[in-house]
């Protein structure tokens, strides 16, 4: 499920501050942030409603707005209402929320329309879906004369229901092909603009560039997206090296050895969702009791 905010009310914002700020000073400041206004064509517009889209601090007020607004709410569900397991996920205002039975499931949709109303959220219309997904979603599929079972996007990756070799459930996720496209056609106007600077110089920025997309994406069962990515990079990287002089086309054996040099190799850095969500109950920590610090729930963006 996805929940999208229309324009968060600032009343109701200021009073989920006022919870953990006793300062008026800042509350006095946070309010004449939200009435500055946002430049929007050449024009300053100023709203009673919403956060103000692409402000420093609109990630951080609307983070506090869900947490309020959503998180809490949800947890408490899940403690007093779900009747089976429940899994609450939140990052920004992308939620997934996974349940054991589909009837807490349909109970808890229409929860949540009721409580983000009351704030005044909605939930996306085309983006808010009940799915079969999980261990028996295949099965129970088959069983229905039904295909595949569905698949979802979260945070830039495709959520998929797999077999692993042993015929069992497994998670796979791998890299939106969107995402990947669109990351490719920055990195194709990137070396256009560099398209004359020293080769070694390319070399480092599309480094950066590589690295950081291949460290992000680089989960468990999704090498063929990385392997994909990396390919698709030096292509571009060799048709850009090559319009710099016809006469001196780069061959794939020059590109090859300017890829080995430059650009990271692609490999799996992160744990299976079994091993990361393998945590203990905090009673049985050493600092239980006394912990040197707090977590807080928490996304980014509104």
């Amino acid at each position: 499920m996805r929940s999208s905010s229309t324009r968060a009310s600032q009343d109701w914002l200021i009073r989920f501050l006022e919870h953990r700020i006793g300062d008026k000073r800042i509350i006095r400041l946070i309010r004449k942030w939200l009435k500055a206004g946002v430049l929007e064509e050449g024009e300053i517009r100023i709203a009673d409603v919403g956060t103000g889209q692409g402000s420093a601090i609109s990630p951080l007020l609307a983070n506090v707005y869900l947490h309020y607004g959503f998180d809490l709410w949800a947890e408490r569900y899940r403690r007093r209402e779900a009747e089976g397991d429940m899994v609450i996920v939140r990052y920004a205002d992308d939620i997934i929320v996974g349940f054991e039975r589909e009837t807490d499931a349909r109970r808890f949709l229409e929860a949540m329309r009721e409580r983000l109303a009351q704030f005044a959220l909605k939930l996306h219309p085309d983006k808010t879906r009940l799915i079969a997904f999980g261990r028996r979603a295949a099965g129970e599929r088959r069983s229905r004369g039904l295909g595949k079972p569905e698949t979802f996007n979260f945070l830039g990756f495709t959520f998929i229901c797999g077999q692993s070799r042993k015929g069992g459930f497994l998670l796979k996720r791998k890299s939106r092909s969107d995402r990947m496209q669109a990351k490719l056609k920055a990195i194709k106007a990137g070396l256009k603009a560099r398209m004359h600077e020293p080769v070694n110089r390319q070399g480092l920025w599309l480094r950066q560039v590589v690295k950081g997309w291949l460290n992000y994406h680089a989960v468990p069962t999704n090498f063929p997206a990385l392997r994909a990515f990396r390919y698709h990079v030096t292509a571009q990287w060799r048709r850009s090296l090559s319009r710099r002089s016809q006469k001196d086309p780069v061959t794939w054996t020059r590109i090859a050895a300017l890829a080995r040099e430059w650009l990271p190799k692609p490999r799996i850095l992160h744990p299976w969702p079994s091993l990361r969500f393998a945590v203990r109950h905090p009673r049985w920590e050493p600092y239980a009791g006394n912990p040197p610090v707090r977590f807080c729930a928490g996304g980014a963006q509104q």
